[in-house]
C-alpha cells in the first residue's frame, strides 16, 4: 500500500558552510519522492565550526555511569581529513580514568521531519566503547529528558554483542520518551558482516508525521521502525517526536550499555592500539522532500 503524505519541514538555526549544490543527491530506499539536501556539515578544513556545534565538557557520567570525561581538547575532539574525530583515550581526568569526545547543535541547528544521514566509520568496540549518533528534542531544558523526546539513530557495544561475540555487528535504534516514567522502543539488529571494518557506513533516519524508521547503507527495510501517528496519548511515542531536534554525536566508554563499570574492564583501549579509538564523522545531511512531499512505500 502506498501512502503519500504532504507535510512542512521545520528547519531552525544556523545553514550549512557547504552549498549544496556541491553535494550528490542519492535516492535512499524505500523512498521515490526527490529529496533536496536542506543543511549539511561536510566537516572540511581543519577547526569545527563552533557557530554549528557545541563541545561538550562533562564527567557525571550523563545518566549512563559512563567511565570517561568528555573534554574539549583537539585529543578528543578534531576536524581532520574530512572528518570529524572523536577519541576516546585512556587517560586521567578530574578523577575518570578515561576522556572521549561528545558535541551537539543543541539551539544552534534544529530540524524537524526530514531525512538524517550520518556517513560513520567506527571504532572497534571490543569491550567497553559506546560509539552513538542520536538527537535530542531542543526543549529538554524546558521539559526535562524523556519528556523532550530522544531518537538514537545509532548505537554500538551493547552488553549482547559482548556475550555473544558479536560485538562489531549487533547494532541499534531507539526511542526514548515518557512524561515521567521512562518509556522506550528499540530496534535491534545484527548486520550480517562487520560494522568495525574499517570503512563507512551510512545510517539514515527518515523522521515523517506518521513514523521514525532507520536504515544502514543500501538496505531495504529499516532496522527500525515506530509509528508517531498517534499524538493524543502520552503514553504513545508519537506524542514527543513533531518537534525540533538537535544532533549530538560521541564516543562513550562503559556505562549501563556495554554493562561495564570499571577501567580494567575496558579491552577497546590498550597497548596495541595506544590506549586510543575513533570514531570518525564523514559527513551529517539533512535532506528535506521536494515540494514538502514523501511517497512512502
Amino acid at each position: 500500500m502506498r501512502i503519500t503524505t504532504i507535510f512542512t519541514v521545520i528547519v531552525l538555526g544556523a545553514s550549512s558552510a557547504c552549498a549544496s549544490g556541491t553535494i550528490p543527491l542519492r535516492q535512499f530506499p524505500g523512498i521515490d519522492a526527490p529529496l533536496t539536501l536542506s543543511w549539511s556539515d561536510e566537516f572540511d578544513g581543519n577547526t569545527l565550526d563552533r557557530s554549528l556545534w557545541n563541545v561538550e565538557i562533562n564527567g557525571t557520567g550523563c545518566g549512563n555511569n559512563e567511565l570517561q570525561y568528555y573534554i574539549d581538547s583537539p585529543d578528543n575532539v578534531a576536524v581532520r581529513d574530512g572528518n570529524l574525530v572523536l577519541t576516546a583515550r585512556r587517560a586521567e581526568h578530574e578523577g575518570r580514568a578515561f576522556t572521549s569526545g561528545r558535541i551537539n547543535s543543541r539551539d544552534k541547528y534544529t530540524f524537524t521531519y526530514g531525512v538524517a544521514e550520518a556517513r560513520v566509520k567506527l571504532p572497534t568496540t571490543a569491550n567497553g566503547l559506546w560509539p552513538a549518533v542520536w538527537f535530542m528534542g531542543n526543549d529538554i531544558s524546558e521539559c526535562g529528558w524523556p519528556r523532550c523526546g530522544e531518537i538514537d539513530l545509532l548505537e554500538m557495544g551493547h552488553l549482547d554483542g559482548i556475550k555473544d561475540s558479536t560485538q562489531n555487528r549487533l547494532f541499534n535504534g531507539a526511542l526514548h520518551y515518557g512524561d515521567g516514567a521512562h518509556q522506550m522502543s528499540v530496534g535491534p539488529a545484527t548486520a550480517p558482516e562487520s560494522l568495525q571494518d574499517g570503512e563507512y557506513h551510512s545510517f539514515y533516519l527518515v523522521w515523517t508525521p506518521e513514523s521514525i524508521k532507520m536504515y544502514v547503507d543500501d538496505a531495504k527495510e529499516p532496522y527500525m521502525s515506530v509509528a508517531i501517528d498517534d499524538t493524543e496519548s502520552m503514553k504513545s511515542p508519537g506524542y514527543y517526536f513533531h518537534k525540533p531536534a538537535f544532533i549530538l554525536f560521541n564516543l562513550a566508554v562503559g556505562g549501563n550499555f556495554p554493562d561495564i563499570h570499571t577501567p580494567e574492564g575496558i579491552t577497546a583501549l590498550n597497548a596495541s592500539n595506544g590506549n586510543a579509538a575513533s570514531m570518525l564523522v564523514d559527513y551529517i545531511r539533512i535532506y528535506t522532500p521536494s515540494n514538502q512531499q514523501y511517497s512512502l512505500k
